[in-house]
């Protein structure tokens, strides 16, 4: 289990081991771990069969450590796994879900939208969503489960090693405080002739952004079109296959679009995806041939499929590096908060930024046609542009973040005579940073930069 921490933070393998205790019962549910942390998974100390009595099972109690072992009462990475793939989500409201979150509701919507008024498919759209903001799990606005998890593991393999201070790599390139990324779903013709004034606006205030674009049905998408994207240094990436809202509705009819899918990414060559209204099945992932995805959400509530990776951190789903969606979508902020501000994505950002996470945005052209929510839009990336100056933060394209992320999954951490050094391609980006212990916290540094982990 010792790899959960050399894959999060790349360290070196030398923080002792940890051990899971045998399961006691088959039984999955949830716990705490520590009073803030929800695990879902087995655990030999009791788990809960809903969210709500989670608090009455903490594992930390049950955890053992015998000189440099550490014997925990739940297998981590597979609460890792379960929050990350959403495996907890059917669980939460046992025995109240909704009708209007049925499969037969969901697939009807879909069948008529196309026939359905814009001011129809709104209301019906609210009224699915009206309870977003009683849903108790992930956390709103932002998650930090899976990392604070692997935070409270590393606090303790340090406290039974006895040291105060871990070298890791840290998480971006240069040092970077975060990383931002910008992308731009293209949904209707519109939005596809509305491209142009967009990459304009990112342009003017210095940021890059990838287009995910429909390939069947919706639009025409001609070589021109695919050309100016790429030529002006943005990046082109696959969207769904016809966003339809039924890409992940049956195994074997996912996998025949799954092939589909595949054969747009080898003709525009294309190494990113994101699906339709961000439905997704991590467990189908396996079918894909791109190299990144970003279909998931690090809180779902305002999404038509509710769940959330809870992390800010990029991982790996076998071959795919999935890249979580952790803003607020325009869409939504627009036309089911009624928010024509940028208070919540501020809120966001700061968060994230905090935590030395990723902040990922979709933005549609569709929607910034209109000159109020493009003067929103606007006022968002004139912000970012000045938190990513003042902070540090890594503004870069989605591409980049997969290859600075399988570059970094491939470096090693050796220890020398003159102290520690990153080995690896890309490592003359990578820098050495230390988790340091203060109280029962952790400390980042990384040079003469100090961010603290809360």
């Amino acid at each position: 289990m010792q790899e959960i921490l050399t894959e999060y933070y790349r360290t070196a393998p030398s923080l002792g081991a940890i051990r899971p205790f045998e399961a006691a019962k088959d039984a999955v549910g949830f716990f705490r771990f520590g009073k803030d942390i929800l695990c879902y998974g087995k655990c030999s100390s009791g788990v809960a069969p809903d969210f709500q009595a989670s608090a009455e099972f903490d594992a930390s109690k049950a955890v053992s450590i015998t000189g440099s072992e550490i014997r925990l009462p739940f297998d981590i990475s597979n609460v890792i796994e379960n929050l990350r793939k959403e495996h907890y989500v059917g669980h939460l409201n046992v025995g109240r879900k909704k009708l209007t979150h049925h499969t037969l509701i969901r697939n009807s919507y879909y069948f008529v939208r196309d026939l359905l008024p814009v001011w129809v498919r709104r209301h019906l759209q609210r009224a699915y969503l009206k309870d977003w903001q009683d849903l108790p799990f992930p956390h709103w606005p932002v998650d930090f489960t899976v990392d604070s998890l692997h935070e409270a593991f590393l606090r303790i393999s340090m406290r039974v090693q006895g040291c105060d201070k871990v070298p890791f790599i840290w998480f971006w390139p240069d040092g970077a405080s975060a990383c931002l990324i910008l992308t731009h779903d293209v949904e209707t013709a519109a939005g596809r002739d509305f491209t142009s004034s967009l990459m304009d606006i990112d342009v003017s205030h210095g940021f890059k952004s990838s287009f995910q674009v429909v390939p069947e049905e919706r639009y025409e998408v001609p070589d021109s079109y695919v050309n100016e994207i790429r030529s002006r240094g943005f990046e082109f990436n696959i969207h769904d296959l016809n966003h339809d809202g039924r890409l992940f509705r049956e195994k074997s009819e996912f996998l025949k679009h799954a092939n589909q899918i595949n054969e747009y990414v080898k003709r525009y060559n294309a190494r990113g995806f994101r699906s339709g209204a961000m439905y997704r099945n991590q467990n189908w992932f396996g079918a894909f041939e791109f190299s990144y995805d970003m279909s998931v959400p690090n809180v779902a509530h305002l999404e038509p499929q509710r769940g959330g990776c809870c992390t800010v951190i990029p991982y790996f789903v076998g071959k795919i590096l999935e890249i979580p969606l952790t803003t607020t979508q325009d869409y939504t902020i627009f036309h089911i908060l009624n928010d024509y501000s940028i208070d919540l994505w501020k809120k966001q950002i700061d968060l994230i930024q905090r935590r030395n996470g990723l902040i990922s945005f979709i933005a549609h052209p569709d929607y910034l046609i209109n000159r109020r929510a493009r003067g929103v839009y606007e006022s968002l990336v004139a912000h970012l542009r000045e938190t990513t100056d003042r902070n540090g933060i890594w503004g870069t394209l989605p591409g980049e973040v997969d290859r600075w992320w399988r570059a970094r999954s491939a470096m090693k951490l050796v220890e020398d005579s003159s102290g520690w050094r990153i080995e690896g391609p890309g490592s003359e980006r990578a820098r050495v940073a230390y988790a340091t212990l203060e109280g029962d916290r952790i400390v980042y540094n990384i040079g003469k930069t100090s961010v603290s982990s809360p």
